[in-house]
């Protein structure tokens, strides 16, 4: 019975020991100096950081001079946005980011769309992250806004909306995913 119990622990310490050496920490509010672009944020990110200098000189204004496709904002509410993830690659010194994060954040604020269920991932010029994130992703351009449900990907946005309204592309995004689901359904 001992030999049991010590086989059981030696086997339980072992394994707490090879997750905590596999437990990646990913550091949040990563912000480095460069010379050419002074102030730049550097891999994940919460949404509060864009409301610090410098990034708030671009954020704010951008965010508070959106106006909002209402009807398209609806669309997303009876889509149930909240149930999917979303990640989100941006460059603090890009100006397609520029414009499209904070509108992209002013549309979430507005479905209330949970913070929990946002990833916001900040890459320097040559679109790289600290994690490696962005090869993962296969991301290319920035701003690319990944939408994924289960862990699927089930669509993105790259660099510019297609519609030429982040909120718009979103509802094409979503109901791609319904008539996939659908199809998968009727296939069976």
């Amino acid at each position: 019975m001992k030999k049991i119990i010590k086989s059981i622990l030696a086997v339980s310490v072992l394994f707490l020991a090879v997750q905590q050496l596999s437990a990646q920490k990913v550091v949040v509010g990563r912000e480095v100096e460069t010379t050419d672009d002074g102030k730049m944020l550097l891999g994940n990110q919460l949404k509060s950081k864009f409301l610090e200098a410098p990034y708030a000189d671009w954020y704010v204004k951008e965010h508070d001079e959106y106006a909002l496709d209402q009807k398209a904002i609806s669309e997303l509410k009876k889509a149930k946005i909240n149930s999917y993830n979303m990640i989100v690659f941006m460059g603090t010194w890009c100006e397609d980011s520029h414009r499209d994060f904070p509108r992209l954040m002013k549309i979430l604020e507005d479905v209330k769309y949970p913070e929990s269920r946002l990833t916001i991932i900040a890459v320097n010029r040559k679109k790289e992250s600290p994690t490696g994130d962005e090869a993962t992703y296969n991301v290319q351009k920035v701003p690319t806004i990944i939408v994924e449900r289960y862990g699927k990907e089930i669509g993105r946005i790259i660099e510019m909306p297609t519609t030429g309204y982040i909120e718009r592309d979103l509802v094409e995004i979503l109901k791609k995913d319904d008539q996939s689901v659908i199809k998968e359904i009727f296939s069976k």
